[in-house]
Parts: C-alpha cells; structure tokens; sequence
C-alpha cells in the first residue's frame, strides 16, 4: 500500500506541485492538505476531483495520519512555526519522512533537521529551481539531500510527477542544497537586473524595446524571454499576487549574502540588485511586488514611468 501524503503550504509553488501529486503520483488515498489560510486549500481542493485531496484543520491531526509529510512555505520563519508544531508530537513521529522544499537558510535547515531527527523521524532537505508555471506543469529540478534509503522513499513522487529532473546530494549534508539553491537564485535576480536596464536603456536611448526583446528571444529565449514580457507587458505590476515577490526575492539575497560571505566571497551583483528590490518594496509593497518589478524600479531610476502597458 502506498504511503499517506500531507503537504503543507499552498503558495504559488505549493499548489501546483500538490496538484501534481494528485493527478501523476499514484496515491492509495487522499492528498491531505493543510495551509494556515484554510481558504487556499479549500480552493486547490475543489478544483480537483471529488476524493482526491481532504483539507485537515491543523498540522497535529494531518501529520498524525501521514508518512510522508511535504512543506514549502515563504520563510525561515513560518518553516520554524511549522515544525516546531509538528515536533509538539514527538512521540509519534518514529518512522516518518518530513521533506522540506522551502528556500531557506541552510543553517536553518541543518537546526530542523536535527530536531526531527531526535524525534524518530527522518528528514530530506530539497529546495526546487523554477516558477510558478514550471512547479503548475511538473518541470521543477528537485535538490535534495538525506539518506539514500530515505531519498528513495520519495523520489517516486518528484522526477516524473512534480519534476523533470533531480540534483542530488545523497548522504551528504542538509546544508548543500539549499547553499546551491541560493546561489543559483542569484543568478536570477541578476538576471532580471540585466534585462531590466537593458530594456530600460533601449527605450531611454531610442533604439526600441521591440528589437533588444527579439535580440534577447534570439540569442538566449527561455527564461530570458519569459522575463521581459513580464516585464514589456506590465504584468509585474498588474497582477494582485506576484510570481516571486519582492520581499521573497530579498529574503533570498539577504541570505545567498551570508553564505557567500562565510566562505570568503562578496556577492556585489547581488547589492545592486538588492537595491532595485528596496524600491520596488518601497513603490509597490514587498508581499505585492514582483521580481520582474526590478524593470519599474529601474524606468523609475531612469525618469520613466514605473508601470508601462507597452
């Protein structure tokens, strides 16, 4: 029989790789879900079909009942809140898998994973590389690290379900993936910097933002491009609920910084663009405002407009 899943956190990430689980990941039973605003799970629950999914009013009774327990939730801090309530059960725990996909600090990881460790259970440390869209089509890259005989327990449910491919830290510390997660996120937001100014100074010069977006889609396309139309057609300011937030963004950065720092490295990429999301936060709102924001913030610095329809 296959084991019970939970998956706690229905964010942009959240649901759709809980969606996943449900249509591709040959569960016996129901996807338990749990989320602090039962509102969301409510929602993702009635979008499937009948039996599939069951919300759970707390964390006790959802873990109580699961084998497997998923999180992806925003910060260290809500990590923290949640496990130190799963933890409350200690006596219970023995022989469960938590798998923790939040983008935190590795410090913060290797800490829960030494608690949920000491109560029985077994723990797995895998962050995910892609947006929204990628964890709603099951494209995310998985980076988990814990032992082999327990990655095996779980890796049914990532490669081919919630994933297209895995980077794999087996046996070695928690720590890893998530140092690799926050590198690789730099070069994201650097990324977004880059085409922001660039997009910006081709308006601000005259040569166009509709030839640097077909140089940019014919030199580099992917992620590149899904990018600059975010940007080029106004949906980092125009959508209620961003794709990657500012605030997140930041909370990313802040802690990339820490680590390349620890190891001797300063991240001066990462300032800049650092400071293009201090004013989107400032203009738009930390939680509101969008990665692909950094465009507005950069047309602001330039004496443009901040929104554009263009």
């Amino acid at each position: 029989m296959a084991p019970q899943l939970l998956w706690i956190g229905l964010g942009n990430m959240g649901r759709g790789m809980s969606k996943n689980l449900v249509e591709k990941g040959n569960l016996d039973g129901p996807l338990l879900l749990y989320n602090r605003t039962k509102k969301r799970s409510d929602d993702l629950a009635a979008s499937l079909p009948a039996g599939k999914t069951e919300v759970v009013e707390n964390i006790s009774h959802g873990i109580e009942r699961a084998d497997i327990i998923f999180s992806c939730l925003t910060n260290d801090a809500a990590v923290q809140a949640v496990y130190a309530e799963a933890l409350k059960q200690d006596n219970k725990l023995k022989g469960k898998i938590f798998v923790e996909c939040s983008t935190i600090h590795p410090d913060t990881t290797e800490a829960v994973a030494k608690d949920v460790q000491a109560a029985g259970a077994s723990f797995v440390a895998s962050p995910v590389f892609g947006a929204p869209a990628a964890a709603d089509a099951g494209q995310l890259i998985f980076v988990p690290a814990g032992p082999s005989s327990v990655l095996d327990q779980v890796r049914p449910y990532m490669k081919g379900v919630m994933g297209k491919a895995e980077i794999a830290f087996d046996d070695e510390p928690y720590s890893k993936p998530l140092q690799l997660k926050l590198i690789g996120n730099t070069f994201v937001v650097n990324m977004v910097t880059v085409l922001a100014e660039g997009l910006t100074m081709a308006e601000k010069t005259g040569v166009g933002a509709a030839p640097l977006k077909q140089f940019v889609d014919t030199l580099f396309g992917g992620v590149y491009s899904t990018y600059s139309d975010r940007m080029l057609q106004g949906t980092y300011w125009k959508r209620e609920e961003p794709l990657f937030s500012a605030a997140g963004s930041r909370k990313d950065m802040r802690h990339a910084t820490s680590v390349a720092r620890a190891a001797g490295v300063e991240p001066s990429l990462v300032a800049v663009a650092d400071g293009y999301l201090k004013d989107v936060e400032e203009h738009q709102g930390g939680e509101k405002g969008d990665i692909a924001s950094i465009y507005g913030a950069a047309r602001k610095r330039a004496g443009l407009k901040y929104e554009t329809d263009e």
